[in-house]
């Protein structure tokens, strides 16, 4: 039913591990084949490649759906339908930022302040370039191939780069002066093939096994008994994602209590929740929370 890209790098590993987290593993002959194939009636080919590149692939009806940093889309200008955001490339979580930076001791504090003809390298030039149009900066924007930030000042008078907190750019003796595009990865789509109503609907399937997988990440299911007479106290220790699902318990004087919460803390929680009335405590995984 759907072609389907990923992305090659290093997004790589932890896309595949949201797809095995999803039930969507992927099979292919080795670590570095380009192609795949996942056990999943919606999907019918898999392809491996630079994130880059798939903005356009999938712009142009080489895939129907795809995976890829909204940096890359908006540098292409690829003509695509975004899905979901799928916030798994950070431990954190954390968007990334494309930046302008210059020299730490410069006067320019914004790229109203830097002059025409300014020297600017990146990797992200079509982006760049508008970008300095757009403020009616003449900018000469240069193809960095890399180790952009030490190109400053011999080089480059500024660099576009990307950053999810700075550090390596203030390492390098650099400060941001501007942010040109906040960036997360994204599941994208072909237009053509998402206003088919049978590709839609299995674009959507896929959608709720990813989303459903990073949305149980960090979170665990706890279950306790705990008597009539204490179950208040012990509800008011449980952070819970919704409220919490109570049942009385057969034949006896006492509730059942299971509620989803954050796997942070559970370390202190399971002792209060145990001296405040609960026993039978169980602390259980989850693969999918799908709303």
């Amino acid at each position: 039913m759907l072609r389907l890209v990923l992305p090659k790098g290093s997004l790589e590993k932890l896309t595949l591990q949201l797809f095995s987290d999803a039930d969507l593993a992927l099979t292919r002959a080795s670590d570095v084949d380009y192609k795949a194939t996942i056990d999943d009636p919606n999907v019918n080919e898999v392809r491996i490649l630079r994130p880059q590149e798939i903005g356009r692939y999938v712009a142009s009806g080489m895939f129907d759906i795809g995976i890829t940093g909204r940096d890359w889309i908006e540098e292409t200008q690829a003509d695509v339908t975004t899905l979901a955001q799928l916030n798994y490339s950070k431990a954190t979580a954390r968007p990334t930022n494309i930046v302008l930076a210059v020299a730490g001791d410069s006067p320019w504090k914004s790229v109203q302040d830097l002059p025409n003809g300014v020297r600017v390298q990146t990797e992200y030039v079509g982006l760049t370039k508008r970008f300095f149009e757009s403020h009616g900066v003449q900018a000469d924007v240069a193809l960095s191939y890399g180790a952009t930030e030490a190109k400053i000042p011999e080089i480059a008078d500024a660099v576009v780069e990307l950053t999810e907190t700075g550090r390596a750019l203030r390492a390098a003796g650099l400060k941001v002066i501007d942010t040109i595009l906040v960036s997360y990865t994204e599941l994208i789509a072909n237009p053509a093939a998402y206003a088919d109503p049978s590709k839609r609907r299995a674009m959507e399937q896929l959608q709720v096994l990813l989303s459903g997988a990073l949305e149980a990440r960090g979170r665990v299911l706890v279950k306790l008994n705990v008597e009539e007479a204490n179950l208040q106290a012990v509800i008011s220790l449980l952070p819970a994602l919704k409220s919490p699902t109570v049942s009385k318990l057969y034949g006896e004087d006492g509730y059942a209590v299971e509620t989803v919460i954050a796997k942070t803390g559970i370390n202190t929680l399971i002792p209060a929740l145990k001296e405040a009335g609960a026993s039978g405590i169980i602390e259980l995984p989850i693969s999918k929370i799908v709303a």
